[in-house]
């Protein structure tokens, strides 16, 4: 089964379509979901000119927290439910995203986020969405998942729903640029956790195979450029891509223990989820690499390593070995 968002559009300066986007919906009153860094970064002032310049009410909430907890969103809802809007624009990194999808839900839906994380079921699609991620790395802008912190129980939860789905999605390198090289690694390595996961993974598929591989090469080859130089617009184009196919994964395949674990982690000593995975990744790929070295190796090759000479096995120790390389050149820690 293969579900992806209704439009991608990318590219350096796309940005620039947006007010066209929009208008495809037919909407008039757009609400900005984003955070306070993005906000204060500039991200928000360009799209927000052009839809205003193209006669579209624009209201702006800008506090979503990292990671928010579910008591912190319920807030940000209150404060949409006093906007008139009939489109949410997410602008951000994944918290930002799976805020902006859970509010475009709830503000058509007669069902709680408590009912939601309840497993209640969301009856209707909530109003049109639009994604604009400006860190590569949670693929939120092409998965049918939100993510919060349960604090009471010092978890993480998810709410999968295909209509959380966003409608389209904007994939500008220019609105990462300013990334700071530690959230570059940090949500890097997430994206390539995706794609690394939902390809060992036994729910792996032809559709999760193909965007994984595509994803492993695109973060690959530019993760330490996008790290050392963040002007790189080609490494950027590539780290967006990147972690694009990371979320397409996620929503045709699933990660697996690198993500089971450090959702507790995270719910539990705060550590950042991107940190979490990184850390874990290389040490969980070794501990499954017995069960299909074969799909190891696939990873190897897409990794741009030289392994045409050596055995399933040996290959599959490679490319696991480089991952421990990765994270030290990334300065994740140990």
């Amino acid at each position: 089964s293969i579900l992806n968002p209704g439009r991608i559009v990318a590219g350096a300066g796309c940005i620039e379509s947006i007010a066209e986007l929009v208008a495809d919906f037919g909407a008039t009153q757009a609400l900005i979901v984003s955070d306070e860094g993005v906000a204060r970064a500039g991200l928000i002032d360009r799209p927000k000119a052009l839809l205003e310049a193209a006669g579209v009410t624009v209201a702006v909430i800008d506090s979503t927290p990292p990671e928010p907890e579910v008591g912190q969103v319920e807030a940000l809802l209150a404060i949409a439910q006093t906007q008139a809007c009939d489109l949410v624009i997410g602008i951000g990194g994944g918290s930002a995203m799976d805020v902006a999808k859970i509010i475009a839900v709830l503000l058509t839906n007669k069902v709680s986020l408590r009912q939601l994380l309840n497993k209640a079921p969301i009856a209707q699609r909530g109003l049109p969405t639009l994604m604009i991620p400006t860190t590569a790395g949670t693929g939120s802008e092409a998965t049918p998942n939100s993510i919060l912190l349960v604090p009471e129980d010092e978890l993480k939860v998810g709410i999968v729903s295909a209509k959380l789905m966003p409608d389209c999605v904007l994939l500008d390198p220019t609105m990462t640029i300013g990334l700071p090289p530690a959230i570059t690694a940090s949500t890097g390595m997430d994206a390539l956790t995706h794609a690394i996961e939902c390809y060992a993974s036994k729910k792996g598929n032809p559709f999760s195979e193909l965007y994984a591989l595509k994803a492993i090469t695109l973060i690959s080859r530019s993760i330490r450029k996008a790290f050392t130089d963040g002007a790189n617009l080609e490494a950027r184009h590539d780290m967006l891509l990147g972690a694009m196919y990371g979320g397409m994964c996620i929503a045709t395949s699933s990660t697996t223990a690198v993500h089971a674990l450090a959702y507790p982690l995270g719910g539990k000593y705060r550590i950042a989820h991107g940190i979490s995975n990184a850390i874990l990744l290389p040490y969980v790929m070794r501990f499954n690499q017995v069960g299909n070295n074969r799909k190891f190796r696939d990873m190897a090759v897409a990794m741009g390593l030289d392994v045409a000479t050596l055995k399933d096995e040996q290959a599959a120790d490679k490319m696991i070995d480089a991952l421990f390389v990765l994270n030290h050149d990334l300065e994740i820690p140990a």
